[in-house]
């Protein structure tokens, strides 16, 4: 493991959920996410990620692989993926063939992670897993068949179904985790694990560890690769940002109180809307949250490297209007030159 790694050693990336804001429509929010993707290219941010998640009425991505296409389209060198597709809701015969369909559409471009929650509540759950009824525990073995689409010389005693597109495209998978599970199946199989501290900040250092411990060569890799995913809500000055952080802070607090919304607007004082006690949570969540000017957050970004030693930084940026949420990206992008 490298030791007193600098912002400028390591690659950023780009996080987008499709944010649709209140007052917006899920059209606009796809435009917005192409725009954020083309500027993204130009500041020579390495990924552009998209996560699944359905039933939710701010989060426009969830037909994950069809947006990745839109991203790709619209972009020429930047790498789009998924963060991540959850490989539980889907036949992983239908993800390899989406993604080899991707992959043969922008060739050396596409990146496949991988997460094993629903990405929603139990009831939608149901809905999606309505004719395999996965519970997510069958994870290991979903991922193995998905690889053998993609590479059938895995196991030749088998005679599979063939994936067309996928069989024999290189796609890089990724495993997503918030906790220790995903960490140690990457490590085991010997590939990249991307960790979700944006919202799991508690888990971060744990997962990390375990994946690098339990870490052995293969094929992909010859030693651990982390990505470490974390919220910066960057601006021009200290105030600002803290402003424009509110619209996170009401999203994860709609979340605790079970009812998912739009992205709001800011607002001067978060004191006028949650309890004590949902503060305190709220706190906890976003103990590795990054908010501040450019000086206040490269700082924290440095700090945040110096503690997890990421092989990359993943950039999440829940900000309500949109050229605000550019600027963040673009203060992000000059602090790690």
């Amino acid at each position: 493991m490298s030791v007193n790694k600098k912002l400028a050693d390591i690659p950023f990336s780009v996080l987008d959920l499709a944010p649709v804001v209140e007052g917006g429509t899920v059209t606009e929010s796809l435009q917005n996410t192409l725009d954020l993707a083309m500027n993204a290219e130009k500041w020579n941010y390495h990924r552009f990620w998209l996560a699944e998640h359905h039933n939710m009425p701010g989060i426009a991505s969830s037909a994950t692989s069809v947006v990745i296409g839109h991203v790709a389209a619209g972009t020429s060198t930047i790498r789009v993926g998924s963060g991540g597709i959850m490989l539980p809701n889907h036949s992983p015969l239908i993800i390899a063939e989406h993604f080899g369909t991707l992959e043969s559409l922008f060739p050396g471009r596409i990146d496949l992670g991988l997460g094993r929650a629903p990405g929603t509540d139990q009831l939608t759950a149901q809905a999606l897993r309505r004719q395999h009824g996965s519970t997510g525990e069958d994870f290991p073995y979903m991922l193995q068949e998905l690889q053998e689409y993609f590479d059938p010389t895995l196991n030749p005693n088998v005679k599979h179904v063939r994936a067309i597109p996928g069989e024999g495209l290189n796609i890089p998978i990724w495993l997503l985790g918030s906790s220790g599970f995903s960490a140690q199946l990457a490590g085991e199989l010997g590939l990249p694990f991307a960790f979700a501290s944006h919202f799991s900040p508690e888990n971060t250092l744990p997962a990390l560890n375990i994946y690098r411990r339990s870490f052995k060569p293969s094929n992909v890799l010859d030693q651990p690769y982390a990505m470490v995913c974390v919220n910066v809500i960057a601006a021009d000055d200290d105030e600002t940002a803290n402003f424009l952080s509110t619209s996170m802070q009401q999203s994860f607090l709609n979340l605790i109180r079970n009812k998912p919304s739009k992205l709001q607007p800011p607002v001067e004082d978060m004191n006028n809307i949650w309890t004590p006690y949902e503060q305190s949570l709220l706190e906890q969540r976003f103990q590795t949250s990054l908010v501040g000017g450019p000086e206040t957050v490269k700082d924290k970004l440095q700090t945040f490297l110096d503690d997890t030693q990421a092989d990359e930084i993943m950039v999440n940026a829940m900000i309500y209007d949109h050229r605000e949420r550019l600027r963040s990206y673009e203060i992000v992008s000059e602090l790690s030159k």
